[in-house]
């Protein structure tokens, strides 16, 4: 028996609930609504980004875009930045993204799947699309990956406590200390 393969399509006919509804290659996903510190934890990296591009008129940084690369991939990033240029290829009438901005951003929420959709479903899927660049935020570790484009494959190449500072290659004269992403959020307790 064919498994069953959903597409973007198919998104119109949900419920709109407060549920996060995404498609990888076919497969669905749904999220709960996040933590309040998974919010924080966005809005904070969303507003020192938009700082950044603000200074640089580069680019734009995006809360929770609709990001639709084929009609079985149509995922909802956390947090993404995208350049002036690139904008003006992926933007389209629907008000969505059809190919991948160079930065984007997914902050883990706790649970071994969401782990697992966003260390190796999406980071596979924002490698084969484009992405030049990719962070996984960890609240509850306070911890940032970094991954770069590499030989065209996104690849692990540093782990960031909240001490670290953060810079990129891929965003000129931007940097921050990893704490600063987390400030509001209080360390959970065992």
């Amino acid at each position: 028996m064919e498994a069953l393969r959903w597409t973007s399509q198919d998104l119109e006919f949900f419920p709109d609930n407060g549920k996060l509804y995404e498609i990888v290659n076919g497969e669905l996903y749904v999220s709960k609504q996040p933590h309040l510190y998974h919010q924080v934890v966005c809005t904070k990296v969303a507003s020192l980004l938009e700082q950044w591009s603000n200074r640089t008129q580069l680019g734009l940084t995006i809360f929770s875009p609709g990001v639709i690369f084929a009609d079985d991939d149509d995922v909802v990033p956390d947090v993404v930045w995208i350049s002036y240029e690139r904008l003006a290829i992926a933007f389209e009438e629907d008000g969505k993204l059809h190919s991948s901005p160079e930065l984007v951003i997914e902050v883990l929420s706790p649970g071994s799947m969401n782990k697992r959709r966003d260390r190796e479903v999406k980071l596979k899927l924002y490698s084969l699309r484009g992405a030049k660049e990719y962070w996984i935020i960890n609240w509850q570790e306070r911890s940032l990956e970094v991954y770069q484009r590499v030989n065209a494959l996104l690849t692990l190449d540093r782990t960031l406590d909240e001490t670290d500072i953060l810079q990129s290659p891929l965003l000129p004269e931007f940097s921050c200390r990893v704490s600063a992403i987390f400030s509001g959020t209080f360390r959970p307790t065992s």
